[in-house]
């Protein structure tokens, strides 16, 4: 019998924060250079082609404000976001001529004859107008995600300088920058403040009167600066994409001085001899979220009324109230392995890995910094994190820095719940919600069915409608699989009015699924289609290329777990609704499952084709083992050994994003040596500066995921397949450190929470458990499993039980 010792504490209401005491270096939990982002090298207008130096800046924000800090001597560069500021506008992108060729399609494809299905659906099954652009979309209704534009400080200098350093700090969220000119110390402050909603830059020198510079404020289009009232005004109006005028936006640059002197000069400020100066940047756009018309008529009101409260506040209660804020949530949790120390730098900390392979402080490192992410762009009342979170250079953003919900936005708050973020999951759903007229319009008009669909892309503007072509747009799996966050935030919360809130989403994609599965004539059972597996392909029986089939695992899978979702939810809700729920009842009985093919891998597509490319960069068809649940290790062993084999035929590459997701699908696989295989790969350096659909991945200068290019869905989703393996609890149990690797011999981590709001600390000694608590947001009972062997606790609400020694427990499940 394991003997395990057990201590139960009462403790006072939960508030998330962990308490941390360690014994480390000046450098914990913080990414620091010896030398700075070039602020002089101009960025390439080129959407599709990265900026090394740019890549080099370090990102700080609020969910709404993001900027990228370059700490540079001579001329300063602050490049802004305002997470609302899109081109575009609302436009009808839903095509009433393609619900009458579905049953056509459908029937070719059951007869074998893809040739003619493929033809016919990609004359019809395309959106109206000119979609998203083909991820160009800048210039047409669905617009693109924009930079805000540049604060420009140029100091007017020329001299050598030194003891440069530069940091980001990921508990507290300021950025610093010091060194040494002309014998006068200097240092900088950068942090975009939540509580007060600016941006706030402080600058300090050692001397009095030795700060001399000139401010300005300017983005590559649509924009004036004024130099009024001691301080800058940019304003500008962006293009609706029909011809017209669209989102509008303002920013204010205030400078608060100690000494010295300001005036105008033409639109930019000169600071002269000044001791310190406090720098206060707020904006807004006239966007808010809200359906049907997203305009918020009394933007500059407002900005102005933020502007006034934050510029009335000393910097030192500024810097205060941010820090008590952030911190507050990224002091919920830490990952430290192998005692290990960030005493080098972060960029040569990466080199160094691709030698060694066992960096500790760079794991423990990337974790944190893929919190710190989206916390900074993922906050309450904002918008979601999109496909680079906040921080974008360019009018023409890749893939419009857009919501993608055939994985990417997705896998952008995977860590949400798992790693104590779960107030930033918020802002997804809020999107979801959004987006339920909308869906509703594109179902009845696109199919002529009852309920709610999305596909792989959607905007601020409310877009539901297909893409521009069936191989990538025929995605109607979207909306099922962006619903399973709606079910996961209460998974892991509890919370039954949230869930009330959310239920009609559910319903509906469920009503739309309902109306959309059509009998197999061979086998009789549901299924969906015409549609594909994301982005992949086949070769078909009558020889063509093909990517749309009747019944994709993919879709199979998704709509499977919203079925189960939306039963479990009407049940907690007490749904009086017998004629839905028996409707849902049977069509959940009678779906197509997954199959495992004659080569011992799940099955990609109802039938086994050859696959165009063998080592694709989606996993689509494996979702059921993660991010779901249907397939596990315990409840279905064979399925979950068809997934590793799988995996194996895939391969270890693809783009940023693969790598995540691969990275969680070993873990689950508990194979935490080959998580780590991966993580590693996804650490090494990547100097590629071009988009790249395979043979990616890689990371930035400053931690920034290479797709390439740069997409924080991989910073992100490799946190969440980390999370993966120290905690699983996606099943009836918890599994305490079930993927951890041979290298991580050592080590500890605080504040993960498990499903049902358990809050896990764990500490562990030469790959022995040492100690873990538990503490229950909720009261119930909970399963507990560590190296095979489950034990049961009761917790009353707010309650923590503490598990030590571990020491009979067997080596192997």
């Amino acid at each position: 019998m394991k003997k395990i010792n057990v201590i139960i504490t009462i403790i006072g209401m939960l508030t998330g924060t962990v308490s941390v005491v360690r014994s480390q270096s000046n450098y914990t939990d913080k990414i620091w250079y010896n030398s700075p982002a070039n602020a002089a090298v101009q960025d390439t207008a080129a959407g599709w082609k990265s900026d090394p130096e740019w890549l080099k800046a370090l990102p700080v924000g609020n969910g709404f404000l993001g900027a990228m800090v370059f700490g540079d001597v001579n001329q300063e560069r602050i490049q802004l976001n305002e997470k609302s500021l899109w081109s575009g506008s609302v436009a009808d992108n839903d095509n009433p001529e393609a619900a009458k060729y579905i049953p056509e399609i459908r029937n070719l494809l059951f007869e074998g004859k893809y040739k003619e299905a493929t033809e016919l659906t990609n004359k019809t099954q395309v959106c109206k107008g000119k979609g998203s652009g083909h991820g160009n979309g800048a210039n047409v209704p669905f617009g693109c995600y924009q930079t805000l534009g540049d604060l420009m400080l140029d100091f007017d200098k020329k001299s050598a300088y030194k003891n440069y350093y530069r940091e980001l700090d990921l508990i507290t969220g300021v950025a610093l920058t010091s060194y040494e000119q002309d014998g006068v110390k200097y240092k900088r402050e950068v942090f975009t403040s939540y509580p007060d909603q600016a941006l706030v830059i402080r600058l300090t020198a050692s001397k009095p009167n030795s700060l001399s510079f000139s401010m300005a404020l300017n983005r590559p289009e649509r924009f004036k600066t004024q130099a009024k009232n001691n301080r800058l005004i940019m304003s500008g109006v962006l293009t609706n994409g029909k011809g017209g005028d669209g989102m509008r936006y303002k920013t204010y640059a205030i400078p608060q001085l100690t000494g010295g002197t300001l005036k105008a000069n033409g639109n930019t400020l000169k600071i002269t001899k000044a001791t310190s100066v406090t720098i206060i940047l707020t904006a807004a756009t006239n966007y808010r979220l809200h359906y049907p018309d997203y305009t918020n008529i009394n933007f500059e009101k407002e900005l102005d009324a933020t502007t006034q409260k934050v510029t009335a506040k000393k910097y030192e209660l500024l810097r205060q109230r941010h820090i008590s804020d952030f911190s507050s949530f990224m002091k919920r949790s830490i990952l430290h392995l192998n005692n290990s120390t960030n005493n080098l730098p972060t960029n040569e900390l990466m080199l160094n890995n691709v030698q060694s392979q066992k960096e500790a402080s760079l794991y423990g490192l990337y974790y944190q910094y893929g919190r710190y992410l989206l916390l900074s762009s993922s906050r309450e009342g904002s918008l979601p994190a999109n496909l680079q979170g906040i921080w974008a250079n360019k009018i023409q953003t890749p893939w419009n820095g857009d919501y993608h919900t055939d994985i990417n936005v997705q896998m952008n708050y995977w860590p949400a719940e798992v790693t104590n973020l779960s107030a930033s999951h918020n802002q997804l759903i809020d999107l979801v919600l959004s987006l339920l007229e909308p869906g509703k319009r594109t179902a009845k008009t696109q199919y002529q069915m009852n309920g709610w669909v999305l596909h792989p892309i959607t905007n601020v503007w409310g877009y539901t409608s297909p893409g521009e072509h069936p191989s990538w747009g025929m995605h109607v799996g979207g909306g099922g699989w962006i619903c399973q966050h709606l079910w996961e935030h209460y998974a892991f919360t509890k919370d039954d009015a949230y869930l009330a809130k959310v239920f009609p989403v559910l319903k509906e994609a469920s009503v739309f699924f309902l109306d959309w599965l059509v009998k197999d004539p061979k086998t009789g059972k549901l299924v969906s289609g015409p549609s594909s597996s994301p982005e992949n392909s086949f070769y078909s029986p009558d020889g063509i290329k093909a990517s749309i089939s009747m019944g994709p695992a993919h879709d199979q899978e998704v709509i499977y777990e919203l079925f189960t979702n939306t039963l479990k939810a009407a049940g907690i809700l007490k749904i009086n609704d017998p004629d839905f729920l028996n409707k849902l009842t049977k069509a959940r009985e009678n779906l197509a499952r997954p199959k495992i093919g004659s080569d011992g891998r799940l099955q990609e597509w109802a039938e086994e084709f050859r696959e165009v490319e063998v080592e694709h960069r989606h996993l689509s068809h494996l979702y059921a083992f993660y991010p779901g649940n249907e397939i596990t290790m315990s409840k279905t062993p064979e399925l979950a050994e068809a997934v590793r084999k799988s995996l194996l035929a895939r391969g270890d590459a693809g783009v940023g994003w693969t790598y995540a997701w691969k990275i969680a699908l070993w873990a689950r696989l508990m194979d935490g040596d080959k998580a780590l295989q991966l993580l590693n790969t996804q650490l090494r350096p990547s100097f590629e500066m071009d988009t790249k659909n395979n043979d990616g991945g890689g990371t930035y200068y400053n931690l920034f995921c290479a797709g390439p290019p740069f997409q924080i869905d991989g910073n992100l989703g490799v946190v969440g397949g980390m999370a993966e393996m120290f905690l699983q609890s996606h099943e009836d149990f918890i599994s305490l450190l079930p993927a951890l690797p041979t290298a991580w011999k050592d080590g500890s981590i605080t504040g993960l929470v498990a499903r049902g709001g358990l809050v896990v600390d764990l500490s562990w000694k030469n790959h022995k458990l040492v100690s873990a608590s538990i503490t229950a947001k909720n009261g119930g009972d909970f399963k507990l499993k560590y190296k095979g062997k489950i034990t049961t606790h009761q917790l009353k609400s707010n309650q923590k039980v503490m598990l030590t020694d571990f020491t009979n427990s067997p080596d192997k499940d």
